[in-house]
């Protein structure tokens, strides 16, 4: 259970006191997550998410963070709020973590998203993008190019044996895949704040609809195309491995119906794919490796990563997944 932190009666209605949401009804740990601890609350005004920020999250980025959703927010984005205390700060201290209350979003993740579901996540990436632009704090992608070469090398040698089936070993595939992204990475592309963790369970619908988008704890200024690239590893393989050209092109045709891709943009998308499949494969393996043995939440094995990978490796032009 993804509850590291205990929050006892007391000390959350001292908490509580920093906000004007109401009497406490109830509260209970929720299961999923990874990063965080995190309760669902419900009070005489409403359900809230009570987030208390754990070590891998570091404190001088939540302004980024809650700043960001608040904006979003503001926008008419559908997303999570972040609530506002009573003197306007969106963030305190609870049981000596940095913790947030978070407007309840209704809505569920989808195991099965279809064609108008794709197209949807289109749509609201790109408003999301575009709403983005007017907000006046950057923060740099902390998983970005420049820091795939020192997470690999923390992996150790002895990774062959996690995928024995590489020709030449997992390790020598790659090291040349990091050195082929390195002297290929695209310049001059259109950047601003992206999520950079659009993964199914970070989008909910509701009645066949979007309803909103949540978790920001990865948000940066990056690459636009390299977000769009995120979403065809997480969203476009079905189960067999095999690719749904179809969720691609719907996907594709959302984005663009509210946001207008560069010819240079689609130009770069293979590499962005081989960039974006890159990046989830080397943080699995690391996570995998590195599991502590009282670990509360089983780490993935990297698999469909790599072999995303591969398929990208197979891919020369952008047309060939679909996007029109």
């Amino acid at each position: 259970m993804a509850v590291y932190t205990d929050v006892s009666d007391k000390a959350l209605e001292q908490f509580l006191q920093l906000y004007n949401v109401g009497q406490l009804l109830w509260c209970k740990g929720i299961a999923e997550g990874v990063e965080n601890s995190n309760y669902i609350m419900a009070t005489d005004k409403g359900q809230f998410i009570l987030t208390l920020y754990e070590a891998r999250v570091n404190e001088d980025d939540l302004p980024f963070f809650l700043g960001l959703m608040n904006h979003l927010a503001k926008n008419d984005l559908a997303t999570a709020r972040p609530i506002e205390q009573n003197d306007g700060k969106l963030y305190s201290t609870l049981c000596g973590k940095p913790a947030a209350l978070i407007e309840f979003l209704d809505g569920v993740a989808l195991k099965t998203p279809n064609n108008q579901n794709l197209f949807q996540l289109g749509v609201a990436t790109a408003n999301f993008h575009k709403k983005a632009e007017t907000f006046n704090i950057k923060r740099p992608n902390g998983l970005g190019l420049a820091d795939w070469q020192p997470l690999f090398e923390k992996c150790g040698n002895d990774i062959n044996i996690i995928a024995p089936n590489i020709k030449g070993g997992l390790h020598n595939f790659l090291s040349n895949e990091l050195q082929f992204l390195q002297e290929n990475w695209p310049s001059n592309l259109p950047t601003g704040v992206i999520h950079a963790d659009l993964f199914p369970d970070n989008v909910f619908f509701m009645h066949g609809e979007l309803s909103g988008i949540i978790d920001f704890y990865f948000a940066c200024n990056e690459i636009y195309a390299y977000e769009l690239a995120i979403i065809i590893n997480a969203w476009c393989f079905e189960k067999n491995g095999e690719l749904n050209s179809t969720k691609v092109r719907a996907f594709f045709r959302g984005y663009q119906s509210a946001r207008q891709l560069e010819a240079a943009e689609l130009d770069a998308m293979v590499i962005l794919c081989r960039a974006s499949a890159m990046r989830f494969l080397l943080t699995r393996l690391y996570d995998w490796i590195n599991v502590p043995e009282n670990a509360l939440v089983i780490p993935k094995k990297p698999d469909e990563y790599i072999r995303n990978l591969q398929f990208h490796q197979k891919i020369d032009n952008y047309k060939q997944y679909g996007i029109e």
